[in-house]
Parts: structure tokens; C-alpha cells; sequence
């Protein structure tokens, strides 16, 4: 009998095994048996048809165990399922072609350890101070695109000597949100911020939370519009950064790129509980809910962040951190129009071309992620990091 066959008619033969002893025997957990029945991976041969009670054939016990070490491998249960039903020359080839796939990666995650290593360790050391404009500059540009799909554009994207930022809005008036939120943090362009960057950036986003507030009222059909917000700060060789949503930060150095932000987002937090590989989140049905935005309203979330976990003030806190700056990096603010259209590996290397200048980069990002469809407004920022003339 096949073994992903099923049939409900007891009495069940004496050789079949149950869901525990074939737990046992594969290694798997009977929660993960159940779920690979649901998913059509692993069914049992037998359900008795009274208890619903799952019964397992002893040659069930190869494909179990295929099962259990291709979870360990980290592949994701869609190309389990491909490599398991596969003749052997072609499963080997796609375990073959997952492996090549995921030692990219973590020659990826050596170089964001040794980063954060050195990022990290630095912190036990003293600061050099820093003054506006003392030891480092940026040359930079920002773009935005409505993209191949959507109606209107609700990105928007702003550079400048000092700061830097992206937003998304979200809701009836995503695009006045995107841009209220950015053109309250316009000011520090100006102020004078040395030593308290993260404060000064912190009142921005309470000012950009307040402009959203005074479009709802003064406009009911604005309430519920949102925005999502990825915004630097340079003083001296310090970079403070904001960041609330999923738009996003990447820092290209030494020709590692690593994202510096962490998406707020219902498939991340999937991801963090070890729910959903990267792989799988990329297409779950989920993948655009926030459970962090800047509101219009300080009483009710805005649509995408509707049930999430968090608190009112949770859900609209921005992360804050600060960054050592060193010349030759390079950043990139990005909205996540950019990122489920093109790939990060293709993001890097567009990054990484010979003499391009930021604004060539953020025109072929742009072109890239329309040439991939354009699912979604495209908001891009490229800056590089020079010494001080």
C-alpha cells in the first residue's frame, strides 16, 4: 500500500504501528506527524474512523526519516514535500542545489556576526566625540516609483546633507501619511544635535505622530491611514537610526551587506518563534501585516496592525539605535516594494557595482523591482559615507 494512502475502516492489521511508537521509531513528534498529515507530507496508511485515532506503516519509516532530516537541513516544508516525492537522482540534485543556497547564506551570517562582534565590542570602548559635521559627509540620493500594480503611489523617500528616510503609508490617506511623517523629521536637517542624536530622533517621530493625528482630525476619511518609517541621522561619524514597520536599512561594508533593521512585522515575529523559515514567509498569506506603524489615530491601530499582539503605545514605539559610521560604507533605505521584488542577493551586487554613484543605484533598484512585476510602490535611498573634506 502506498504510504501516503489512507483508509477509515477498521479493525487495523497487527504489523501497523501508532502515532507513538512510530514518533519513537522516526524520531518526529507526534505534533509535527500531525502536522504532516494536515499539510499532505507524511499521512498515515490508517484513521480509525471511531477516536480519529492515526496508525503508521513500518515502511513509512524511510520518508519519516527523509522528512526529519531535511527539516534539520532547514528546508522548507513546500521543498520537502518536491524532494520526497522525487526520483533519487533528482532529489539529490534539489538537496544538492538547497545546500549551494545555504552556504551563501551563512558565509551571509559569518560576515553580519563578525559586524556585530565588532560593532558590539566597540560599545565598551569610549565614544570619540563628535560635532555637526566634523569628520564625515554623505553623497546620496532618494526616488520613489508607484510601481506596475498599485494606483497610487503612498511611498515616499527624502535625502538630505544629514538625514535620510523612507516611508510607507498605509490606509486612505497612505500617501499624506508617508510624507506628514518624513517632513516632520525635516527639521534636524538644521538642528544642532551633537551627542543627543537618539533624543532629537525621538522627538521627530512624537512630532510625526502628532501630524498624523491633526490630519485625522481635520479629516475623518484620513482616520485609520498609517505610516511605516526608516530614517538615519548623521552627526560627525555617529548615524542614529529609527525604525518602525517593515520598511528596511541595509549597511554595504567591506562587501558584506547586512540589514540593520528588524521588520515589525506578523511573519518576523513568526520567524523569531521559529514558526516560519525565511524561505516560507516570503509567500504566506500574512506577509504584508504589521504589528508596528506610526498612527493617525492614538485610539485605534490602522488596518495592517488590526490584532496585533502588542499594546496601543507598543505598536507605534520606533526602535532606536546609534551607529559607528566609517567612510566607504554605504547605506540603503528601502521600502519592502523593493525587497519582495528583487532579491537580496541581486540588491547586493547592484550595490556593489564599480563606480556607481548612489543616484545610478536608486534608478537601477527602481528598474529592477519594476522589471520583476513592480507588486508595490518602490521607495529607495543610497548613501555613501566620505571623509571630510
Amino acid at each position: 500500500m502506498p504510504c501516503n494512502s489512507r483508509r477509515d475502516d477498521p479493525p487495523h492489521p497487527p504489523h501497523f504501528l501508532t502515532i507513538g511508537e512510530f514518533s519513537r521509531a522516526a524520531r518526529l513528534t507526534p505534533k509535527a506527524l500531525r502536522l504532516y498529515d494536515e499539510l499532505g507530507l507524511l499521512r498515515p496508511v490508517r484513521v480509525d474512523g471511531a477516536s480519529g485515532y492515526r496508525y503508521y506503516s513500518p515502511d513509512q519509516l524511510e520518508r519519516a526519516r527523509l522528512v526529519a532530516w531535511l527539516r534539520r537541513l532547514g528546508m522548507p516544508l513546500a521543498n520537502i514535500a518536491e524532494v520526497c516525492d522525487a526520483p533519487p537522482t533528482a532529489a539529490a540534485a534539489a538537496i544538492a542545489a538547497f545546500l549551494e543556497v545555504a552556504e551563501k547564506d551563512l558565509a551571509e551570517r559569518r560576515g553580519l556576526a563578525r559586524f556585530l562582534i565588532s560593532y558590539l565590542s566597540g560599545r565598551e570602548t569610549a565614544m570619540p566625540e563628535s560635532s555637526h559635521g566634523s569628520s564625515l559627509t554623505i553623497r546620496y540620493a532618494a526616488a520613489s516609483d508607484i510601481g506596475r500594480e498599485r494606483e497610487r503611489n503612498q511611498d515616499f523617500a527624502y535625502a538630505g546633507s544629514r538625514l535620510l528616510a523612507v516611508a510607507d503609508g498605509m490606509g486612505p490617506g497612505g500617501d499624506m501619511a508617508s510624507e506628514a511623517v518624513v517632513n516632520a523629521l525635516r527639521p534636524l536637517e538644521t538642528a544642532d544635535t551633537p551627542g543627543d542624536l537618539l533624543n532629537a530622533l525621538s522627538d521627530a517621530v512624537s512630532a510625526a505622530t502628532a501630524s498624523l493625528r491633526s490630519l485625522s482630525e481635520s479629516d475623518p476619511e484620513f482616520a485609520g491611514s498609517g505610516s511605516t518609517l526608516t530614517a538615519m541621522l548623521l552627526s560627525g561619524s555617529q548615524l542614529a537610526l529609527v525604525h518602525i514597520g517593515d520598511t528596511r536599512a541595509y549597511l554595504l561594508r567591506d562587501g558584506g551587506l547586512f540589514q540593520i533593521t528588524h521588520d515589525h512585522s506578523v511573519v518576523q515575529s513568526m520567524i523569531d518563534a521559529g514558526r516560519l523559515t525565511p524561505d516560507e514567509a516570503a509567500s504566506h498569506p500574512q506577509r504584508s501585516l504589521l504589528i508596528r506603524a506610526l498612527a493617525a489615530s492614538g485610539d485605534a491601530s490602522p488596518d495592517p496592525v488590526a490584532g496585533a499582539a502588542p499594546s496601543a503605545a507598543a505598536a507605534r514605539t520606533p526602535d532606536l539605535s546609534l551607529h559607528d559610521a566609517q567612510a566607504g560604507d554605504r547605506y540603503l533605505l528601502c521600502s519592502d516594494g523593493l525587497i519582495v521584488a528583487v532579491p537580496v542577493a541581486v540588491i547586493r551586487q547592484t550595490l556593489l557595482a564599480a563606480g556607481s554613484a548612489p543616484a545610478d543605484v536608486v534608478r537601477r533598484l527602481i528598474s529592477l523591482a519594476n522589471e520583476a512585476g513592480g507588486p508595490d510602490n518602490i521607495a529607495c535611498v543610497v548613501a555613501d559615507v566620505l571623509s571630510a573634506a
